[in-house]
Order: structure tokens, then sequence, then C-alpha cells
């Protein structure tokens, strides 16, 4: 009897510690996390989303977006984010590089294929397409390109949208993103927001 009492005394304790935990770590530090997210940071705690000028929201500064049409080719209006192995293209349910080597032949034809039809549609020599223009991210969700890539597309987004090119890569220019901490990785363009300002713009 003594030792079925100690069972059941040690099986409570274990129970209300459990209920104790389970509300003050799974509940309450949510809460407070949440909450200081919401008034610190409320931006960036709801995920960073982008709004277009009629206030909808079209996409996350977080994740990029294929600018294409229904047959998957590029809409020549629009600056080109670099490829995507993420799905069938920037899906965050599939998150993922190729995870092709760079000798794979695959990989290789891929990337001679794309720096060709890059050339072809920008009217430049396949020696200046920038290798993010070619390659995909890691994640295939990176919604950053270059700034050499971005300042490449000036010149057709200028005659496609009948606006000076110089304009044009002003805008380029007014969204780049310096180095994390000053030093970190290159400059960069979240192209996402260079088209949301893009279309806020408008044509000539």
């Amino acid at each position: 009897m003594s030792s079925l009492r100690t069972t059941v005394r040690t099986t409570g304790v274990a129970v209300r510690a459990m209920l104790v935990l389970t509300l003050t770590l799974g509940v309450g530090y949510t809460l407070v996390v949440t909450g200081i997210g919401q008034i610190l940071v409320p931006w960036q705690a709801n995920g960073s989303p982008l709004a277009d000028g009629k206030g909808a929201v079209v996409g996350s500064a977080l994740i990029g977006q294929s600018f294409t049409d229904a047959d998957g080719d590029a809409l020549p209006e629009y600056f080109q984010s670099r490829p995507s192995a993420a799905g069938a293209g920037y899906d965050g349910a599939s998150s993922g590089g190729s995870n092709l080597g760079p000798e794979n032949p695959d990989l290789v034809t891929a990337i001679a294929e794309r720096r060709t039809t890059i050339a072809e549609r920008e009217g430049v020599s396949p020696s200046q397409v920038p290798p993010d223009a070619v390659t995909a991210s890691a994640s295939g969700l990176d919604p950053h390109i270059s700034v050499a890539y971005a300042l490449l597309q000036a010149p057709r987004i200028a005659a496609e949208r009948r606006l000076p090119e110089s304009e044009v890569r002003a805008l380029v220019e007014s969204r780049i993103q310096g180095r994390d901490l000053g030093f970190l990785g290159e400059e960069r363009i979240n192209v996402v927001e260079l088209n949301l300002a893009l279309d806020e713009r408008g044509n000539g």
C-alpha cells in the first residue's frame, strides 16, 4: 500500500509539473515573445509583407517571385529574378537548391542555356551576364539579385515601359541594399520591391 501511495504521489507531481511547464513555456513564453515581436518589429514579425499601390499584399520581402507568363517566359516589362530550384520556382513549401555539383553536365548545360537566353533578351554578349542571373540560390527563395544584373536589365525595362533609361537606372540605384554589417556579402537589390516601385512609377 505504501508503495502504491508513493507511485500515485510521484505520478501526481509529474503530471502537475508537466502542466505547469506546458502553460509556462508552451503558452506563456510563446505569447510573450509574440507580443514583443508585434510591439517592437511588427512588420518582420508578420512575415515582412509587401503591398502594392492599392494596399493589397502581393508577397514577402523575404521570398522571391518569378515574373513570367503562363508559359514560363519572362515578362519583358519586369526585372527578372535569379533562377529558382524550389519546386516550380520560389515555392516556399519546397525550399532547396538543385544539389548539382559545379561539374554536373546537366547543371553546366542549364547554365549555358540560361546565359544564352538572357544575353539574347538583354542584347548583350554572354560574357556580360552576371553569375547570379544563371544560378539558383541554395534555398531557391532568395529575393535578391546583384546590382550588375539589375542594371543589365535597365535598358530593356526602359524600352518596354517607354521611360528614360536614366530614370530606370536611378530607380535601381535607389534600391541598392548594402552589405550586412557593412562588410558581409555583396550589395544587392530586392527584385520584388524593385518591381513594385516600377509599377508605382508606371509607364511613360
